[in-house]
């Protein structure tokens, strides 16, 4: 590749506007969201709402308490009304709770999933839209479209909106990340177009690599994946606390506007579930981008390690999500103090993504803001 060569303005034009599309069209998709949440009919809430109504942990006979917990009206689908028993919340022996998914882990009710259905749609098209701008902004340079901050912060967050539609082409229920997802990728897009601009140009030759496409993507696709983690793991917290005033004695439940989110959240362990899953399953890449860059590193340094910033915190962030898995793997952690380490472990890796760059001075500074 020829480093002297001028970047193409008209397709650095281009994908520019397709990113401010993109970001036109995810805020419609975050209203449908939030319509979904907000607007959606109540039936599927009411149910769970009726299926939560708990006793004291640890009381006597919850099985047969389940059969004799009073019948509740529940208006289904046409207007038609039926009868359900609730089932009773009981502690498992690592503190989770016998609690049914919420509407919002697949969808809700009809006038909910027609608003869910238009969100999904949504975000779609601005997934479509800010790949252009992606792809745009790399053939506008003719090279990797991850030479700095900002590039590298569009990526991210195309990777984590194509991780989720990928679970939901998958048929996999996560429908609740949704919401979460649309406004943690506007913050990231609104930061990258405001703060961390550059303009389209051309590599400095430390970065005129292979190992370009090969580290920094994997890091890209680590993060993402590591993001769905942080956002499951964050509702995991807030609807494990709704769980257990639900499982308190009378007195102690939560107010309308907590029921009336957290209810529609996948259960407590199920989130923990998920936030486990993805993070043990991007693990191992994480673990060969921090190689990888070792290998570039002593192919543009001549060594394989020089306790730079970035080297020291991608490790730091690698041990922290190894310490999280080895405590759910050996120590049987789970639940909130796993999830603590989880948190902490993400937060490493965003101090390794601004932080670093931003704040400290190093051999990675070279790419810039």
């Amino acid at each position: 590749m020829n480093l002297a060569a001028a970047a193409n303005e008209n397709l650095a034009t281009i994908s520019n506007v397709l990113i401010y599309s993109a970001m036109a069209v995810y805020v419609l998709a975050f209203g449908a969201h939030m319509a979904e949440w907000v607007l959606g009919g109540r039936s599927k809430v009411g149910r769970t709402a009726a299926a939560l109504t708990a006793r004291p942990a640890g009381q006597a006979g919850a099985a047969s308490g389940a059969a004799s917990a009073p019948a509740v009206q529940v208006t289904g689908r046409g207007g038609t009304t039926v009868l359900e028993r609730p089932r009773v919340v009981t502690r498992g022996a690592a503190g989770s709770r016998d609690v049914p998914d919420g509407p919002g882990a697949a969808g809700g009710d009809e006038g909910g999933d027609l608003y869910g259905r238009i969100a999904v749609s949504l975000t779609t098209l601005a997934f479509l839209l800010h790949a252009g701008g992606v792809l745009t902004r790399a053939l506008s340079v003719e090279r990797a479209p991850w030479g700095n901050m900002y590039e590298f912060s569009t990526t991210f967050s195309m990777v984590v909106v194509g991780s989720y539609l990928a679970l939901l082409l998958a048929k996999k229920p996560v429908r609740w990340l949704g919401l979460p997802l649309v406004t943690t990728v506007l913050l990231d897009l609104g930061l990258a177009v405001s703060v961390l601009y550059t303009e389209s140009d051309q590599l400095v030759p430390a970065l005129d690599s292979y190992w370009l496409w090969i580290h920094v993507s994997c890091a890209i696709i680590s993060g993402g994946v590591f993001y769905l983690g942080a956002v499951a793991t964050v509702l995991f917290l807030f609807r494990d606390r709704y769980e257990a005033k639900l499982a308190a004695p009378e007195g102690k439940q939560p107010g309308a506007f907590a029921d009336s989110v957290l209810s529609r959240l996948p259960a407590a362990a199920t989130l923990d579930k998920f936030a486990y899953r993805v993070n043990a399953l991007v693990f191992p890449l994480w673990t060969f981008t921090i190689i990888a860059g070792a290998i570039w590193a002593e192919a543009a340094w001549g060594r394989y390690w020089g306790w730079d910033p970035k080297e020291v915190w991608s490790f730091i962030t690698w041990v922290a999500y190894a310490g999280y898995l080895h405590a759910r793997a050996t120590a049987g952690w789970k639940g909130r103090k796993a999830a603590y380490i989880a948190l902490a472990a993400f937060a490493c890796f965003l101090f390794n993504y601004y932080g670093v760059n931003i704040f400290v001075t190093g051999k990675h500074s070279y790419a810039g803001v």
